[in-house]
């Protein structure tokens, strides 16, 4: 059903893709509104009649029914006849408006004014001004004289003209003074007795070299509540001016975070370089830390702490200290959603360095919570490999943090049981299960990296069921911390999902293929190989199989890792079935990561093409733990499309 758009920041409308709705006379539009003001409460019909009509008439009930079927069609037109309404609908004495949350625009005004609070000066400004651009008119302008729109009204226009004060104070905070004077003397044109938009207006013009004028608008303000009101300043105003008058500094702007930030960090290296001495354990394990700050800001950041992180281990296995390198590894306690290792080098040697250090470590109680980060490290570190080790580590590291009742420690480890939940198809479930005690956790204590993994994790979990409201519930939590936090790397894995969501969910072959194209320019320079190597070909293959393209697999583009599945492809298209029959049979299990459902999927589209009954055995049963879910589509990536579809397709020809 294609969903309506209702207005009501002016004079009251409904639309459809743009198009306006009829909604035929004054009294159906007053009836839409007055139900649009109850909010999805139902309103009972006698309230609904009282509020229509000043004298009912005779059939005022029958009139009103009347009018609800009209408003049925016009809302609800491809809606088949009998069939129950879902917009209008009827519930115990009387009627309600099933609207979506942001289907009105006074309640995405609302919800805007109250998501700026959480933003930056800058954005909050930017919020404001973009909620407030959706007023046109007063609220409710066609029944202003109607007692049941004087409430909603009233509490609308004064959310306005708070909203309009708030954008004020975001721009003088964001050091934009000069531009918030214009708005509030409009503003104060219309609303003279705003004391709170007097105080603004009088602090931007003084933040902008304006004193004289900030003075005489501060008399004006006085002179108008005196005349009109009878009542003199009140304290703000009076502390204001006496503030402007002594030229006190506590007026002045606040310094630009960025250049605070930046002599802080100035002074504090400085500082550093002085006392600590060159050489010195301190320096490393501080360098370590440094590390892994730079891994979360993404892109060169992340590359040069993958970069430097062996060589800080390697320099604390140098020092013959177990101690510290166990702290040296660690410290790098980095958040990951991602199965494949971006540089598998440099993880075989993390791990060795790990396996060395538990070794060299006394098992004796004392050293439990160092021993635990290591295991933990050994865990994440061997994603996507086939070894037993990876999962042991994992759970003995959750064992002891869990013993510990250490939360930063349970958090890693959880990381690594995620890590190594990927050993077969169709562990959705416990990686669910995984990402709701890490929100759990993370919300108790703090964690806020871990509280962005775990609503990734539970996005990935709830894409590969097809429960896509509740994964989109997650991708948007991710995305506001994200932003509240400086986690640039979470717009990949938002961006992509979407684009996953999109070619599930049934759009038109060009429109998904382009979400998963724009999805992919998020990779470049995002500092994660491990990812981006042969991700779009392999979304585009499983989208054109998906939409009953032929399958074709250009052996030019980067397919990285996935090669070896893309060259039958390549040849069947060519017309070399034989070739291709021989590629299928040499073809490796998948690798135990996040996308071995979807390269399942792929062995299962060749085998059914070339009737290979070999290959149809050999995938089914490694498919069959992933009945009923969406393969590949628990990366938060991309999908083949439902498992269940492969596995027939293979059991009919096994």
């Amino acid at each position: 059903m294609t969903a309506v758009a209702f207005g009501v920041l002016g004079p009251v409308t409904a639309g459809r893709d743009g198009d306006p709705v009829d909604l035929k006379g004054p009294r159906h539009r007053a009836l839409l509104a007055r139900l649009i003001a109850a909010r999805r409460r139902v309103v009972p019909v006698d309230r609904l009649v009282a509020d229509l009509w000043e004298v009912p008439p005779a059939r005022a009930v029958g009139t009103l029914r009347t009018f609800v079927a009209d408003l049925r069609r016009a809302l609800e037109p491809e809606r088949p006849r009998r069939a129950p309404a879902r917009l209008l609908v009827t519930e115990g004495p009387g009627y309600a408006l099933r609207a979506a949350p942001g289907a009105v625009d006074a309640w995405r005004f609302e919800t805007a004014v109250a998501e700026a609070g959480d933003l930056p000066a800058d954005r909050a400004a930017a919020r404001l001004t973009a909620a407030l651009g959706q007023w046109r008119g007063p609220a409710y302008a066609d029944f202003g004289g109607e007692e049941w729109a004087r409430g909603e009204r009233s509490r609308l226009t004064e959310l306005r003209l708070r909203a309009v004060e708030r954008r004020a104070e975001h721009l003088m905070a964001a050091g934009r003074a000069a531009d918030a004077v214009p708005d509030l003397d409009a503003h104060l044109a219309e609303h003279p007795w705003r004391e709170e938009a007097w105080r603004l207006l009088a602090l931007a013009l003084y933040r902008t070299g304006r004193q004289a004028d900030a003075l005489a608008a501060l008399r004006r303000a006085r002179a108008l509540l005196a005349d009109g009101l009878g009542v003199d300043p009140g304290p703000r105003l009076r502390r204001l001016e006496a503030g402007i008058l002594a030229q006190d500094p506590a007026l002045d702007p606040p310094a630009e975070p960025a250049e605070a930030a930046a002599r802080l960090w100035t002074r504090a290296t400085e500082a550093y370089d002085r006392t600590v001495a060159a050489g010195s354990r301190a320096r490393l394990e501080s360098a370590v830390g440094l590390l892994r700050v730079l891994a979360l800001t993404g892109g060169g950041g992340l590359e040069a702490a993958r970069e430097h992180r062996t060589a800080a281990v390697a320099a604390a296995e140098e020092t013959g200290d177990a101690d510290l390198t166990a702290r040296v590894i660690g410290a790098y306690d980095v958040p990951a959603i991602w199965t494949r290792a971006d540089d598998p080098g440099a993880a075989r040697a993390i791990v060795a360095a790990a396996e060395r250090t538990l070794a060299a470590l006394p098992d004796d109680g004392t050293t439990a919570a160092a021993r635990g980060k290591l295991l933990a490290t050994v865990a994440l570190e061997s994603r996507g490999v086939r070894s037993p080790r990876g999962p042991e580590a994992a759970a003995e590291a959750e064992r002891i943090a869990r013993r510990l009742d250490d939360p930063a420690l349970l958090a890693f480890a959880l990381n690594g049981a995620f890590m190594q939940s990927c050993a077969t198809p169709g562990q959705a479930p416990r990686r669910d299960a995984i990402g709701a005690e890490l929100l759990a956790l993370a919300g108790r204590h703090g964690l806020v990296t871990y509280e962005i993994l775990g609503h990734l994790i539970r996005l990935q979990a709830r894409a590969a069921h097809g429960d896509f409201a509740a994964a989109d519930r997650h991708a948007t939590a991710a995305d506001h911390l994200a932003e509240r936090h400086e986690r640039p790397l979470v717009t990949v894995f938002t961006t992509w999902y979407r684009a996953l969501r999109e070619a599930a969910t049934g759009a038109p072959y060009h429109q998904a293929e382009a979400g998963y194209r724009a999805a992919a320019g998020t990779l470049d320079g995002a500092g994660m190989p491990g990812l981006a190597h042969g991700l779009l070909p392999l979304a585009l293959l499983g989208l054109k199989l998906a939409h009953g393209r032929p399958p074709e697999a250009d052996l030019g583009d980067d397919w990285g890792p996935y090669l070896p599945w893309a060259r039958p492809f390549a040849l069947l298209a060519e017309g070399r079935a034989d070739r291709a029959r021989a590629a299928l049979g040499a073809l490796p299990e998948p690798p135990p990561d996040l996308l071995q459902e979807a390269l399942s999927c792929a062995e299962a589209a060749l085998a059914v093409a070339l009737g290979d009954r070999a290959a149809a055995r050999r995938t089914y049963p490694r498919l069959l733990p992933a009945s009923g879910q969406l393969a590949g589509a628990g990366s938060g990536l991309l999908t083949f499309g439902p498992v269940d579809t492969w596995l027939a397709a293979l059991d009919r020809l096994r």
